[in-house]
């Protein structure tokens, strides 16, 4: 494309100021820089209209949604707390059918840099301290790897668990170098499988796209939610289907405690032949600041805590337990099917949520220098990856305990929590409740006996009989005890390692 031509139709949508430098830029940089712009103006007549429908939707967007609220109905609501051994038994055999079939696959949202934990590179990367050094990336590939061999060892066939990773631009290379130098694992290359979110370009209020640079478009991820997109993109759903996927499990990177592949989850998801389903917890109390999965006007949705009111939040049912309770984690369930009609049929008609942010921008009128702003100044658009409820035809929740499935890592060290200790004592913690039911003891270098330790990621309040808090166990005492998912990917298998026998702490890798 010459330039006459994308002059031509960046005047047609009023964004020639992108050109503002264009003299300014020698040879070579115009050719990288006229590169950009020509994959800038094949786009941006849906750019554009991505920027006005999101600009409607946010003028039309209600304050509350209180009034267009439901709870889900009962039988589209699963839940650990009450479920048989008999119903066990037939989820984990459903799944792990599925996976020696090799008709379960695993999408990574892993996009994120470590930023806010101090850190520069990507997230997945970022070692919380365990004896054992392990990063989170290799944490989930271990649960994967259980999850084959217990598959084999249930049904007597090897399968294998597509692991499709999805990164961004800044962490595509790292994340891939990362798994080739750890080898990827233990798990078959052939069966990770990387792709790249997209972006969009960042817009002033009054809908021109920011120039991050003379010669730099600013641009932004396209939120959570650009997985469909990516998914089309990047040719995913064609790989799922020649791989004979059927059944996928989403989840987001920060998560050490995530239970990936989780049979019980999944083995519900396929039980129930639900099309699309959410993994929750019950929050923590009334108001806490999380998304909850309810009906709104009559479809699937996650509400945010911003959209409702404190009313809402507090109403209670009959049995003194919350109206709305099923709190989003971020670890959901799609049929391969579902996800193939959402990226070809339902994505466009997606819209695009607003993020006011402060963008580094060229003053083109005025300094012709770069600007850092003091208040935001420029909107991002992002999609949220729970979005796509609403077009489920059979939508289900599967709740879990908090305590044994989420805790996140966002801050560094300092912070309330969500810390990289926090996540460590929270996966302690985990580890030692596992232990002591299978029949362990623990002790200390004194030889005095240990109790069970206060799980950090517990419920802080009780509304659903989640809180495993033990009375008069100071929050401060730490077990260290560890146990590789390779060993159990959920408590199984222990007795036979730890029954009758004590393990002074910290003991790390039990069974290894």
């Amino acid at each position: 494309m010459d330039l006459q031509t994308i002059r031509k139709k960046l005047a047609s949508k009023d964004q020639e100021h992108l050109l503002a430098y264009w003299d300014e830029l020698n040879e070579s940089e115009q050719k990288e820089f006229k590169t950009t712009l020509a994959k800038l103006t094949e786009e941006l007549d849906e750019d554009m209209e991505f920027f006005e429908r999101t600009v409607i939707a946010q003028d039309e967007k209600c304050d509350k949604l209180d009034d267009m609220m439901s709870p889900l109905d009962e039988n589209q609501c699963g839940s650990v707390n009450n479920v048989s051994d008999e119903e066990k038994a037939e989820f984990n055999r459903l799944t792990f059918e599925s996976i020696s079939k090799s008709e379960v696959g695993i999408i990574l949202l892993a996009g994120g840099q470590g930023t806010r934990l101090g850190v520069s590179y990507p997230k997945g990367m970022y070692k919380v301290g365990l004896k054992s050094e392990k990063s989170l990336f290799q944490l989930q590939a271990e649960r994967i790897l259980k999850l084959e061999l217990l598959a084999k060892e249930k049904t007597g066939k090897r399968g294998a668990i597509t692991w499709y990773i999805m990164t961004s631009a800044s962490t595509i290379k790292p994340t891939k170098d990362f798994f080739a130098a750890s080898n990827y694992f233990g798990l078959n290359q052939s069966n990770i499988v990387f792709f790249q979110q997209g972006t969009l370009p960042c817009f002033t209020f009054g809908g021109h796209i920011i120039l991050g640079g003379k010669k730099d478009i600013a641009r932004a991820p396209d939120g959570n939610g650009g997985l469909y997109r990516a998914l089309r993109h990047e040719k995913i759903i064609d790989d799922m289907k020649s791989r004979g996927v059927k059944y996928i499990n989403l989840y987001c990177v920060d998560n050490i405690l995530v239970q990936v592949g989780d049979p019980l989850f999944m083995g519900y998801c396929i039980h129930k032949q639900a099309d699309c389903a959410n993994k929750v917890v019950g929050k923590s109390y009334p108001t806490e600041s999380v998304g909850i999965t309810c009906k709104v006007n009559g479809k699937p949705q996650v509400v945010e805590y911003s959209e409702i009111t404190i009313a809402s939040c507090e109403k209670t049912n009959p049995d003194g337990s919350l109206v709305y309770s099923a709190a989003n984690v971020c670890i959901h369930f799609f049929t391969r099917a579902f996800l193939e009609e959402v990226v070809y049929k339902h994505e466009p008609k997606l819209v695009h949520h607003m993020a006011k942010k402060k963008i580094p921008f060229m003053d083109v009128k005025h300094t012709r220098e770069l600007v850092k702003p003091a208040n935001p100044n420029g909107i991002k658009m992002e999609k949220f990856v729970f979005d796509v409820f609403q077009f489920a035809n059979n939508f289900v929740i599967w709740e879990c305990l908090r305590e044994e499935e989420f805790a996140p890592l966002k801050n560094a060290e300092g912070a309330k929590d969500s810390t990289p200790s926090y996540c460590r004592n929270a996966l302690f913690a985990r580890c030692q409740k596992w232990a002591m039911a299978a029949g362990a003891t623990f002790v200390d270098k004194d030889g005095k006996k240990l109790p069970l330790m206060i799980n950090p990621a517990a419920p802080k309040e009780s509304n659903n009989n989640n809180n495993n808090k033990t009375s008069g166990v100071s929050p401060d005492f730490v077990a260290e005890v560890e146990i590789s998912p390779l060993v159990s990917f959920a408590g199984e298998g222990l007795e036979k390692l730890v029954s009758g026998k004590t393990f002074q702490v910290p003991c790390h890798e039990i069974g290894l």
